[in-house]
């Protein structure tokens, strides 16, 4: 049975606006390094059109040539496929997957949605066109990955509040950090970055947690 995707219209038209906004960049600008530590532009977007491509034994096999390091994997993966595809390539593969309702099937059904948010942003911001993310699109994510215990949001903000200033959500106690959701589900997918925009009392010790 095929894993489907959440919210697979938001998912198709942060897929085709990436595609679209990935047309006008320069030759060099694929070559700059991501948030994503030894992550190019290129490889992040490689990445992305593995979503619909990857199969479970693939997957497994592939984190045993890693060593069981399951992030080694999958950068291997984004590297070898930046690779083997140019970026004009990977444009029009995003496009052909935009509207395609599977996922990995060890993935939950809005990792598709979180990835695709918090990657174009891994992509933007070193660019220097980071974007407001869809609250109604980023409220979702951030509720997921704060409950899925393989992301470590909770764990690693265990000690403080979260508090979404443009939506009704807030998890943790203690001192209080407070922004947008979108710089929530960046911090809470374990991007120093989402900090940027952000406040509060616990905003130094936040930051720490990030070393």
């Amino acid at each position: 049975m095929t894993a489907r995707v959440g919210m697979l219209d938001d998912v198709a038209a942060e897929r085709l606006g990436l595609a679209d906004d990935l047309e006008a960049l320069a030759p060099e600008q694929w070559a700059v390094p991501s948030l994503c530590a030894g992550w190019t532009v290129h490889d992040v977007v490689a990445h992305l059109t593995l979503s619909t491509r990857q199969s479970v034994p693939w997957t497994f096999w592939r984190t045993l040539r890693a060593r069981g390091n399951l992030e080694r994997a999958f950068a291997d993966m984004a590297r070898e496929r930046a690779a083997a595809f140019r970026p004009g390539e990977l444009i029009g593969q995003l496009r052909e997957m935009a509207h395609v309702d599977r996922r990995l099937a060890l993935a939950g059904e809005l990792d598709p949605l979180n990835d695709l948010l918090v990657h174009s942003q891994d992509v933007w911001i070193p660019l220097g066109r980071g974007r407001e993310l869809p609250v109604e699109r980023a409220l979702p994510c951030l509720r997921h990955v704060w409950a899925a215990p393989f992301v470590g949001a909770a764990k690693r903000f265990a000690g403080l509040r979260l508090r979404a200033v443009d939506a009704d959500w807030s998890a943790g106690e203690g001192p209080e950090v407070h922004g947008p959701v979108g710089a929530l589900l960046l911090a809470a997918n374990g991007r120093a970055a989402g900090l940027d925009g952000c406040d509060g009392e616990g905003l130094d010790e936040a930051r720490r947690r990030f070393g």
